[in-house]
């Protein structure tokens, strides 16, 4: 794997009405992915089977989880548990990190 170096909001750039990741890490136990949202994309609401941590680089972003949202700021960050419904949205452009655990 190469190394990622540099600050974590240059290592994903934005795209108009677009969403665009970058995968850092990818190991067995887990993986560490930067995103870059435009204004008004988001993730639809979905569950994944394992504990997922969001770290907010840039902007600020709504994340609902299990039905309640969350407004989460540039330096916040949120757990979302595993099997927990969860979306996300831009209200304005911002960059994140997910940070999936598996193991």
């Amino acid at each position: 794997m190469k190394t990622a170096k540099g600050a974590v909001a240059e290592l994903v750039d934005y795209r108009e009405d677009s969403i665009v990741s970058r995968e850092l890490l990818k190991k067995k136990t887990g993986t560490v992915t930067a995103f870059a949202f435009w204004q008004g994309q988001g993730l639809s609401e979905h569950t994944a089977p394992f504990d997922a941590m969001v770290h907010i680089i840039e902007g600020c972003a709504q994340i609902t989880i299990a039905g309640i949202p969350h407004r989460v700021s540039s330096g916040e960050m949120i757990i979302m548990p595993a099997g927990k419904p969860h979306a996300l949205h831009a209200q304005e452009r911002f960059k994140m990190l997910l940070i999936m655990i598996r193991d």
